[in-house]
């Protein structure tokens, strides 16, 4: 074995294997992550994802998609057994890039008239989106947020200046320890 190696391939070796070795030794382990932080973390994606509304219309499907409708049904009807989705799927993908434009031409154009209806809904809804701003749609807001608003509405504007609030608490300070004095007097009297 000594003769394969050489002299000079030993001291290569080490080499090679050295900087390996750096790494391995860098690498530091990660604390273990309890189960109660991985909830914290989901929980927190979960939040900062953003509400979707169940009124706004929904996207309309790609001519690729309007095409994979049509043959779904055929490929069902000719293939029984299969029931895979990922199936159906990669056949009509492949079906598809085989079609000339020509072929496509149907499906683009029902695709284009679903897009059409789907602008004049996103018009219609952003429409009505604004309008419930400006109008201050109280749909969303609880009863008791709108009887508070109005209670504060009709209520007198006497609002007190921050510092003539400051006075009036270190009065009631000054009051609580007199108080105080004149209870430790009159025990000390007893």
């Amino acid at each position: 074995m000594k003769s394969a190696r050489g002299k000079g391939t030993s001291k290569a070796t080490k080499e090679a294997v050295k900087p390996a070795d750096d790494r391995k030794a860098s690498k530091r382990k990660a604390a273990p992550v309890s189960v109660a932080d991985k909830g914290d973390k989901q929980r927190a994606r979960k939040d900062k994802k953003a509400k979707k509304d169940p009124n706004k219309p929904k996207r309309p499907p790609t001519a690729f998609f309007v095409f994979l409708e049509e043959f779904r049904k055929t490929f069902k009807k000719e293939n029984p057994n299969a029931n895979a989705v990922s199936a159906v799927g990669k056949a009509g993908g492949q079906k598809w890039r085989e079609m000339s434009a020509a072929e496509k031409a149907p499906y683009e154009a029902k695709a284009g008239k679903k897009k059409d209806e789907y602008g004049k809904l996103m018009d219609a809804y952003n429409n009505k989106k604004e309008s419930d701003a400006v109008h201050g749609d109280d749909s969303d807001r609880s009863k008791s947020e709108v009887n508070d608003d109005d209670e504060e509405e009709d209520a007198p504007a006497t609002k007190e200046a921050p510092h003539e609030a400051e006075q009036e608490v270190e009065e009631q300070e000054e009051e609580e320890e007199d108080d105080e004095e004149e209870d430790a007097d009159e025990d000390d009297e007893d």
